[in-house]
């Protein structure tokens, strides 16, 4: 699965030069204070949410110009700034706060895509044939309640390559939302690199982090998924209790744990990102522009 957003050259880049130069998130504090930002723009994806919020604190929604207009027939104001985003294919495309538009006025609910609810077993059904599609198998197996479950790897020799193989464990006594909180903290351990590196995944070599820190790493990226698509995780819980105790964090790579969530919303099919012209729109828009130009 290749990463969505860009290269990692390009994305570690323009992340390390943002945080450098803004002093972010060194504190516990700011950091969860950034993970209920990002939870917040559920209409693009976690590691632009964080250029976003670095670009214009206290930024409340945003689309592109086209998104604007073709969902609710609104424009960017003469003056609006544009913020910038990473995007597959192009180095960079503009979107618009919502304060930056004019037009139409908007629905109640148009702050934020509406919230997935709880997750149900038949959601969980669905969830678990795209991990075994894509990326490992998901048994359930029967546990006590303080055993939520756990990801495993193996590898394996495939036409003489030797190949990473995971299987993911879930307590099968537990409520789909509390299921589906579990997948997404155990897929977090796999795309943070906690299990190891794999090329295919585009999972970086990470095995030599503290247990704490691949846990609250982990957590991060559970609490990121989870909130984003309207469930309530115990993930909040132990993110509060370490913002309590700690004053500061530990050697966190945020650009991973927005990459990790990412990486888990789209192999989920959870991505609800805003919209942009295709490439035959572009062309086409392109193309009646000139004629105008010729018919004058």
């Amino acid at each position: 699965m290749s990463n969505p957003i860009g290269t990692d050259d390009v994305e570690r880049g323009l992340l390390d030069h943002l945080l450098s130069e803004a002093c972010l998130y060194h504190d516990s504090e700011s950091y969860q204070e950034l993970l209920r930002f990002v939870v917040k723009l559920r209409n693009v994806a976690p590691f632009n949410a964080m250029i976003l919020q670095i670009q214009k604190p206290g930024v409340t929604y945003v689309a592109s110009s086209y998104d604007w207009w073709h969902r609710f027939e609104r424009k960017p104001k003469q003056d609006a700034r544009p913020l910038l985003i990473l995007w597959p294919f192009a180095p960079v495309v503009t979107v618009y706060d919502v304060l930056d538009t004019e037009g139409k006025k908007l629905p109640e609910d148009a702050a934020m895509f509406p919230a997935k609810g709880d997750i149900n077993e038949k959601q969980m059904s669905g969830f678990k044939l795209l991990v075994e599609k894509k990326t490992a198998s998901v048994e359930y197996v029967d546990k006590g309640d303080s055993d939520a479950g756990r990801i495993e790897r193996s590898i394996k020799s495939v036409k003489g390559k030797l190949l990473p193989t995971y299987r993911v464990k879930i307590n099968q006594n537990h409520s789909p939302p509390v299921q589906f909180t579990t997948l997404a903290h155990e897929l977090g351990h796999l795309f943070l690199g906690h299990l190891g590196p794999d090329k295919e995944l585009s999972v970086p070599e990470r095995r030599e982090l503290t247990h704490s820190q691949k846990e609250l790493e982990a957590e991060s990226v559970a609490y990121i998924v989870c909130e984003r698509n309207g469930v309530k995780a115990k993930s909040a819980k132990y993110l509060a209790n370490f913002v309590k105790h700690q004053s500061t964090i530990p050697d966190l790579d945020v650009y991973q744990i927005m990459r990790a969530a990412n990486q888990v919303e789209t192999l989920l099919g959870l991505n609800e990102h805003t919209k942009f012209p295709s490439k035959k729109d572009r062309l086409t828009a392109v193309s009646d522009i000139q004629m105008k130009l010729l018919d004058t």
